[in-house]
């Protein structure tokens, strides 16, 4: 169960998330082995999420043989707090309900939430009042900082190989030269 602490009040600029002010495109997602390494997950966890439903791509689903999923930064994101709250014992079922309250927030709402758990319920906190009170009740607890989850992936992300959604045109990981010549090389 996802709980939202009282008051919310927080101020996470984007820039101190995407050094270069970017948000990802949502047009650009990764295929299952990059999100994979991207979250820290296994394949088999990662296929096993997909199809029980709990993180399903939002780019590009499965389709049959031989068809890539095709995972947007908000999934890979979603796939990296499973992985923490799977890691620190919360249950399967309490772990559907924070993901599916997830969902429905943008990239930029999921940058000023902190997760915390006693294990049993998970809450959201929104500012450092809301985790000052959850912290008064005396009973022990964690917190997983929703930003920090998304400065690990915005670091890494751009280390592995995106495709667009429209099609199979792969975007270059890294604008370097030998890119930049297979890139002239293909449009003549």
């Amino acid at each position: 169960m996802v709980e939202r602490a009282p008051g919310e009040q927080a101020g996470v600029e984007q820039g101190t998330l995407f050094p270069d002010a970017s948000l990802p495109d949502e047009l650009v997602g990764y295929r299952g082995p990059a999100a994979c390494q991207i979250a820290g997950i296994t394949y088999r966890q990662l296929d096993y999420w997909a199809r029980t439903k709990l993180v399903k791509p939002t780019i590009r689903v499965a389709s049959g043989s031989g068809s890539q999923r095709l995972y947007s930064f908000k999934d890979i994101l979603v796939l990296k707090v499973v992985k923490r709250l799977l890691d620190t014992g919360v249950s399967l079922h309490n772990i559907r309900v924070a993901v599916d309250h997830l969902r429905n927030r943008g990239v930029e709402d999921l940058a000023r939430i902190t997760l915390f758990s006693d294990g049993t319920t998970v809450y959201e906190c929104t500012s450092a009042e809301e985790v000052v009170d959850l912290l008064q009740g005396g009973q022990g607890v964690f917190g997983i900082a929703v930003s920090g989850a998304m400065r690990e992936i915005s670091g890494t992300i751009h280390e592995f190989p995106a495709e667009r959604a429209e099609g199979a045109e792969e975007v270059p990981a890294v604008d370097d030269e030998l890119s930049r010549r297979r890139r002239d090389r293909q449009t003549g």
